[in-house]
């Protein structure tokens, strides 16, 4: 299906997307608040002439494309950023003190930007639906995907696609896999309440710092003691927060952890061996203590079928070699609540190079190579057409606009 749309920038007007992308990332919002981005996103769409919807599932916007009667398809891209100060110098360096697009998003939404556009330019070449998602409060459970699905998002909608631009992966390369992806995710936020004092005389008191540093050995014992090896989990303390100086014994510490895992029942055992050993821990030094256990996204499953489209549809345009089954990975999505709802499947776009774009994701220098964008719109209007069953259409009918 690649062939009907050439990837040649003109047609993609590929100078604009790039400048989308960069006035995103001069302008991040964080997670719930994107308003502004909201309303960006609104005026591309309305000046393409595509109808929308706005503050879906929170501040989503939902453009409609619609050419006649047939199947209907969703195309996903998220548009929030993180609480990170952008380290780069260039010319698009982050505005926002202390806020940055550290993953990508602002591409997401500058491709399905220009997906968008085309699509709608040329809406008398195909038959259907497509649904474009441009969705809030990716990074922060509980999520935008569960706002959007509730205020009606995928109704009607008989597959959805997903790409995130990703810089581990070099380049022109396209990864992903039928079934279990990414990790589902649950959080902990701990607050240890002991009893401070004069360093000197630790007798009388109750060590938070000791309870803590205790907890962050003990927490790692679980996967290793309670989870077979042939499984996947991950417990990791991110934050350990405790006293102010080096003579007084802290009276709290505050612990911060995430707990990642496939299988729902490792994921319930996961949890009730954290609650437990938090709570014989604090009682064996005769602490108290508050637990915020906080549920996050499922696993992402891609759905069979779908998966071997996206692998065949992705061969076909960009070749074999281009195309690889991707490993499962600890990091989660919130795709994963639209897989639940109708079957889909979230894609990998390789965007790293070793110049500039050699930083993982949620790092302060974090960039992602712009070309990736050219072949991510490419693979999600494949994907698109694939769905539809649109024939193909000859070069000579698409014309530059």
């Amino acid at each position: 299906m690649c062939n009907e749309w050439s990837v040649d920038k003109a047609e993609w007007h590929f100078d604009e997307m790039v400048e989308w992308r960069r006035y995103l990332h001069r302008h991040p919002e964080l997670s719930y608040e994107e308003a502004n981005t909201s309303d960006y996103i609104a005026e591309k769409l309305t000046s393409f002439g595509i109808p929308i919807k706005r503050n879906i599932g929170g501040h989503g916007v939902v453009g409609i494309v619609k050419s006649g009667e047939g199947n209907v398809i969703a195309l996903r891209a998220d548009m929030d950023a993180l609480a990170i100060q952008d380290g780069k110098q260039c010319d698009y360096r982050s505005t926002v003190p202390g806020v940055m697009h550290a993953c990508g998003h602002d591409g997401h939404t500058a491709t399905l930007l220009a997906v968008a556009r085309l699509l709608q330019e040329h809406r008398d070449k195909w038959r259907g639906e497509v649904r474009l998602l441009f969705q809030p409060a990716e990074e922060v459970s509980p999520g935008g995907a569960q706002a959007m699905i509730k205020d009606g998002a995928l109704q009607g909608v008989q597959s959805i696609y997903g790409v995130h631009l990703w810089t581990p992966l070099p380049a022109g390369k396209i990864a992903t896999r039928p079934g279990p992806m990414m990790a589902a995710v649950d959080d902990f936020f701990l607050t240890i309440h002991g009893k401070g004092g004069h360093a000197g005389m630790p007798h009388a008191c109750i060590d938070a710092v000791v309870i803590g540093a205790a907890l962050v050995q003990q927490l790692q014992t679980i996967v290793s003691r309670n989870v077979s090896p042939l499984e996947s989990a991950v417990i990791s303390v991110g934050s350990l927060q405790a006293g102010t100086t080096q003579n007084v014994i802290a009276d709290c510490a505050i612990l911060k952890g995430t707990v990642r895992s496939f299988d729902p029942t490792i994921r319930s055992l996961l949890r009730t061996r954290v609650e437990s050993m938090i709570e014989h821990t604090c009682a064996m030094y005769d602490a108290e203590y508050e637990l915020e256990y906080r549920i996050g996204y499922p696993a992402l499953v891609n759905d069979k079928a779908e998966a071997e489209r996206v692998l065949r549809v992705a061969a076909a345009c960009f070749g074999e070699a281009a195309v690889h089954t991707a490993e499962m990975m600890m990091p989660a999505e919130d795709f994963a609540y639209y897989n639940k709802v109708v079957p889909g499947c979230f894609i990998f776009v390789g965007a790293g190079n070793e110049q500039n774009c050699r930083y993982p994701h949620h790092h302060p220098m974090f960039d992602f190579e712009e070309s990736a964008m050219l072949q991510a719109g490419q693979l999600l209007l494949a994907m698109a057409f694939d769905a539809l069953k649109v024939t193909r259409v000859s070069d000579s009918e698409l014309n530059t606009v």
